[in-house]
């Protein structure tokens, strides 16, 4: 068997791409909001159902100057250890304080019925991540950001295109990042994207991302570079005509996965919410090893063998990295904890082949039939 990765880049036909990046070499225009920036901006707000949207070179910049934008001024933010790395940095590096608040068991999201006994005359935000796809509790986040007055950033790196009772997610909070790195449903190659209600902050955006340029004559702030360059738009543009086909496909492979895999004892696979219109973008799976029999990392490393590498996603939590040793206590957020140690990601991409999603399936099956014999 070929290596199969636990994802892989969606691209458009080659010829497509050079079609549409072939003006780029009549303007020589290969950044600074050029033709194709402006293209893919007017498209990804009707796309995604938002007010505006603000292009980013990558998901974590977006939302580091996202959160900068908001003028928070020190103080806490109320978020989850389960996430990527980013999540935990941006926040940090605005000078502000993460405290972690615990998820829930079925869909992995912060726990919204924790987040209030968290809050204190420090808290400023609320940055909930929505989890594999998973949306938050949005109606109560909502409820005690309008209580003690906080503003409520989504991480929805993994939320691309979904939509929520009819809204978009990005429409949701004050402020919703989307990540469009390769990994990822979408993808612009690498970038992200900053959704919001209020032009004003829009400008602000704007500023930072541009060195905090007002004008050509006025710097006005310090600002960084966090421009998406043209070639990446491009391809944004490209991908955004396939997108919805792409989850057409990633949904047999997950049908597939759910087929075979449903039923077997001590393994939890993910929820499927109403009202959310799914992109599929991964398939975990919890192993619990008492029944199963096999742990995560056994299965894992049965999987590696045959040339197939899902992914510990998320492991480690960010309250454990060694960058914050001795700053957070883990054993306040023990089902992320525990949910961490079992949780494995299983390969999932549009052109993954069902016979291959079988034959994963059987692997993992086996191991579990091995390790209790």
């Amino acid at each position: 068997m070929d290596k199969i990765l636990v994802t892989r880049a969606s691209m458009p036909p080659m010829q497509e791409y050079m079609d549409e990046i072939a003006d780029i070499w009549e303007t020589h225009w290969l950044t600074n909001m050029g033709a194709e920036h402006e293209k893919l901006t007017v498209q990804l707000k009707e796309y995604l159902k938002v007010d505006y949207i603000s292009l980013f070179a990558n998901g974590h910049m977006a939302l580091e100057l996202g959160l900068q934008a908001l003028n928070l001024s020190g103080g806490e933010v109320i978020t989850t250890p389960f996430t990527f790395a980013s999540t935990t940095h941006a926040i940090v590096r605005n000078k502000l304080k993460p405290v972690f608040c615990d998820i829930r068991e079925d869909d992995y999201t912060i726990d919204a019925s924790k987040i209030e006994s968290l809050v204190t005359d420090r808290t400023v935000a609320i940055v909930p991540v929505h989890v594999y796809g998973n949306i938050c509790q949005i109606e109560e986040i909502d409820r005690i950001a309008k209580k003690y007055g906080l503003k409520v950033v989504y991480d929805a790196a993994h939320a691309f295109g979904e939509t929520y009772q009819g809204k978009g997610v990005g429409s949701f909070g004050d402020v919703s990042m989307f990540s469009f790195h390769a990994t990822k449903v979408y993808n612009t190659i690498e970038g992200g994207g900053i959704c919001y209600k209020d032009e004003d902050y829009g400008k602000k955006l704007f500023r930072l991302k541009n060195f905090g340029i007002r004008d050509e004559e006025s710097v006005d702030g310090v600002g960084a570079n966090a421009k998406m360059n043209e070639f990446s738009a491009a391809m944004g543009i490209c991908n955004l005509r396939h997108v919805d086909d792409e989850i057409a496909q990633r949904r047999k492979v997950v049908e597939r996965y759910r087929k075979n895999l449903s039923g077997i004892d001590g393994l939890r696979l993910n929820v499927e919410q109403p009202d959310v219109v799914s992109n599929y973008a991964y398939f975990p799976v919890f192993f619990d090893e008492q029944r199963f029999g096999a742990t995560r990392n056994e299965v894992s490393e049965c999987l590696k063998r045959k040339n197939i590498f899902p992914r510990k996603y998320f492991y480690p939590l960010t309250n454990t990295f060694e960058c914050y040793n001795g700053q957070f206590d883990v054993s306040n957020t023990p089902v992320a904890l525990r949910v961490s140690k079992r949780m494995l990601t299983l390969p999932l991409y549009a052109g993954l082949d069902l016979d291959t999603v079988d034959q994963i399936c059987e692997i993992i099956a086996q191991a579990g039939k091995e390790a209790v014999d």
